[in-house]
C-alpha cells in the first residue's frame, strides 16, 4: 500500500498541464533577456532563479501550501514576438521537482535578444495561463527588466487586460544601471515605473533589485511571498509614485524614438 501511494504521488507530480491538476498558484516567471542586459548578467539571473527554487524557504512555501504544489514555467522575453520557453508548465511539489526545474535553467545559457516588449511579455504569459489546463487557486505572472516598455502596445494596455482576466501581477524591477551606451535606456525610477504601469491585482508589488549581488535574495523573497499568497506592503515606490504627478507611462516608448539611429539597439 506504501508503495502505491508512493506511485500515485509521483505521477501526479509530474502530470502534464492538460491533466487539469489542481495547484495553489499558476506561477508565470518572465524574465527579461534583452539585449541591454549583459551576457554575465543573463547567467546570474539563471542561476539565481534555480538557487531560489531548490532553497529551504520556497520549498518551505510550496509546502506549506493548502494543496502543496504549485504549476511553474520560466520563459524568457525581449521583443514583442520574443518569448523563449526555457521551463515549460510543471508541477512543484517536492524538492526534487525544484532540483530538476533548476537543472533545466542551468543547462546552458543563451544569448540576449532585441528589444524590450513588456506588454508582449504579459499578454503571452496571460495567453499561457489560460491555455495551460491547470486550475490554481491564484494566477500570478512574476515579470522582471531592466527598463520600461519601448516596442508593442502600451503596457498599460497589456497590464489592464490580464488583470480583467483575474491575474496577479508582480515586478522585479533590475536598477543595476548600466554604463556606457547601455545606460540611455535606463530610468532612474524604473520602481516608480514598475509600480505606476506595470504591476497589478490583488496584492501586486514589486522588489526592486539595486545590485546584482542583491539578485538571488530578491528572488527568494519574492517566491516566497508569492507562493505563500501573504499580504504585502509595497515598495517605497508606491508611496513615490502615488505622491507625483500621474507617470509618464510611455517613457520607454519616447526614449526609444530619441535614440532609434543607435546601432546597438536593446
Amino acid at each position: 500500500m506504501r508503495f502505491l501511494c508512493v506511485w500515485l504521488f509521483l505521477v501526479a507530480s509530474s502530470l502534464h498541464a492538460q491533466d487539469g491538476v489542481e495547484v495553489d498558484v499558476e506561477l508565470f516567471l518572465a524574465v527579461d533577456v534583452s539585449r541591454s542586459m549583459q551576457p554575465y548578467e543573463l547567467e546570474i539571473q539563471r542561476r539565481g532563479y534555480a538557487a531560489a527554487l531548490v532553497s529551504p524557504e520556497v520549498q518551505a512555501a510550496i509546502a506549506g501550501g493548502f494543496l502543496g504544489r504549485i504549476a511553474i514555467t520560466y520563459v524568457e522575453w525581449a521583443g514583442a514576438d520574443h518569448q523563449r520557453e526555457i521551463v515549460p508548465w510543471t508541477v512543484l511539489a517536492t524538492p526534487r521537482d525544484a532540483a530538476r526545474v533548476a537543472a533545466q535553467i542551468t543547462a546552458h545559457f543563451d544569448e540576449g535578444m532585441r528589444r524590450t516588449s513588456i506588454s508582449g511579455a504579459l499578454t503571452h504569459a496571460a495567453d499561457s495561463i489560460y491555455a495551460n489546463g491547470f486550475d490554481g487557486l491564484r494566477r500570478v505572472i512574476d515579470v522582471s527588466g531592466d527598463g520600461p516598455n519601448n516596442m508593442g502596445d502600451p503596457v498599460t494596455q497589456a497590464r489592464d487586460a490580464v488583470l480583467a482576466r483575474g491575474i496577479t501581477i508582480n515586478g522585479l524591477p533590475l536598477m543595476t544601471q548600466d554604463e556606457g551606451l547601455m545606460a540611455r535606456w535606463n530610468i532612474p525610477d524604473l520602481d516608480v515605473y514598475y509600480t505606476a504601469c506595470v504591476i497589478g491585482g490583488t496584492g501586486a508589488f514589486v522588489v526592486p533589485v539595486l545590485d546584482w549581488s542583491e539578485f538571488e535574495d530578491a528572488v527568494r523573497r519574492k517566491l516566497v511571498l508569492e507562493i505563500a499568497g501573504q499580504p504585502v506592503r509595497l515598495w517605497r515606490a508606491q508611496a513615490r509614485a502615488e505622491a507625483q504627478a500621474p507617470y509618464n507611462c510611455m517613457i520607454g516608448e519616447e526614449i526609444w524614438l530619441r535614440n532609434r539611429d543607435i546601432f546597438a539597439l536593446p
